[in-house]
């Protein structure tokens, strides 16, 4: 008896997920973390106005969602300033990247990232027999002038970059962005991939035309809504290609109460502001705890601190793992140079403290 006929590209992948979850790490340890600051999630919730709309939303979930998103995009078009027609909804940017180079990248098909940037892109063009070309970082930072020679060198059908960047935090001004645009060669497609933008400084997203076709932008409401769990994403693109996100896209992704609660999350900037505050004053805090430590936190725009631990990627590991032995869940980038930090998200205070009060110990089993 045969089995399933897999495609040769599946057939030679391994069977790998980008990230170990923090719960699988839970039933491997037999107990649960006493602070959960390694996925990047707003530990400062969803608005008040979401909540109530997400549980009002819960008694008609007998119903699909509406298979077009249609008063998630309309609202979604509003606040930007642009048309329905411009944004597309999807599960999470996840899904959109996935949907994204399933719609433009065959076997073989060039696309560009950086070397330790967002490893999900990176699974979904493997996934579907892309050849991945990675560029190395700048310091801290992703090289746009690098990352546009590199895909004019090999005719990339996508080039990715994320801004504010993850893992490292950094980012690049609005200014910088658009010049990468403009460089982008004939065919490409600019992934800009702002995930943390709300989160962000004031004026770091450049001021674009939506119908651009060198350029499609990923948002989510993951981050500074606070949404995580629900996966909500969107992109704004030019109409023909986020009209071609129809083709293949699962219609009824969406679910009912996911589009509710982004609905009245949207409406609620109150509320956005008001988490700002909050992951700034975690950001400045989490930078305190680095510096009291000898460790050198990097300049960061998202709801995380990457912190240098001053040595090598072992050393850093022996940091994430003497950390977790203390019931702290942090990450830490995949890639060298980066790796020789640890990658701590914004928490409430008493997570703040509990990692405050584990790290001492960490670092000297560590360095021992």
């Amino acid at each position: 008896m045969t089995g399933p006929r897999y495609t040769p590209v599946v057939a030679a992948l391994p069977a790998t997920v980008p990230f170990v979850g923090p719960e699988t790490q839970e039933r491997v340890r037999g107990r649960p973390f006493a602070a959960r600051l390694g996925a990047n999630e707003s530990v400062f919730g969803p608005s008040p106005r979401a909540i109530e709309a997400m549980a009002r939303a819960a008694r008609d979930v007998w119903m699909y969602g509406d298979p077009e998103n249609h008063d998630l995009r309309q609202a979604l078009a509003a606040h930007h300033g642009v048309q329905p027609g411009n944004i597309a909804v999807g599960e999470g940017i996840d899904g959109l990247l996935g949907y994204l180079v399933r719609m433009l990248v065959e076997p073989g098909d060039a696309v560009v990232t950086s070397d330790g940037a967002y490893p999900t892109f990176n699974f979904h063009v493997t996934g579907f027999g892309g050849t991945l070309h990675k560029v190395p970082y700048r310091g801290g930072h992703e090289d746009p002038e690098a990352l546009v020679a590199r895909a004019a060198e090999t005719g990339a059908k996508l080039v990715y970059i994320a801004n504010p960047d993850n893992p490292m935090g950094s980012w690049h001004g609005a200014e910088t962005i658009a010049r990468m645009i403009d460089a982008v060669p004939e065919g490409t497609l600019l992934v800009l991939d702002e995930a943390y933008i709300e989160l962000a400084p004031p004026g770091l997203a450049p001021r674009l035309d939506a119908d651009d076709a060198r350029v499609i932008r990923m948002r989510t409401f993951s981050k500074g809504y606070g949404m995580a769990g629900a996966r909500v994403g969107y992109a704004i693109g030019a109409a023909p290609l986020i009209a071609s996100f129809d083709k293949i896209r699962n219609h009824f992704g969406m679910g009912r109460i996911a589009q509710a609660g982004a609905l009245a999350a949207l409406a609620d900037q109150d509320w956005l502001r008001q988490v700002q505050e909050k992951v700034a004053a975690a950001r400045d805090r989490l930078a305190g705890i680095a510096r009291t430590n000898g460790l050198v936190p990097l300049p960061s725009a998202t709801n995380f601190v990457t912190m240098d631990c001053g040595g090598d990627g072992a050393l850093a590991r022996r940091v994430l793992a003497e950390l977790v032995a203390r019931d702290i869940f942090v990450r830490m980038p995949f890639v060298a140079p980066h790796d020789r930090c640890i990658r701590v998200s914004a928490g409430l205070e008493p997570d703040l403290a509990a990692f405050a009060a584990a790290l001492p110990a960490a670092l000297a089993m560590a360095r021992a």
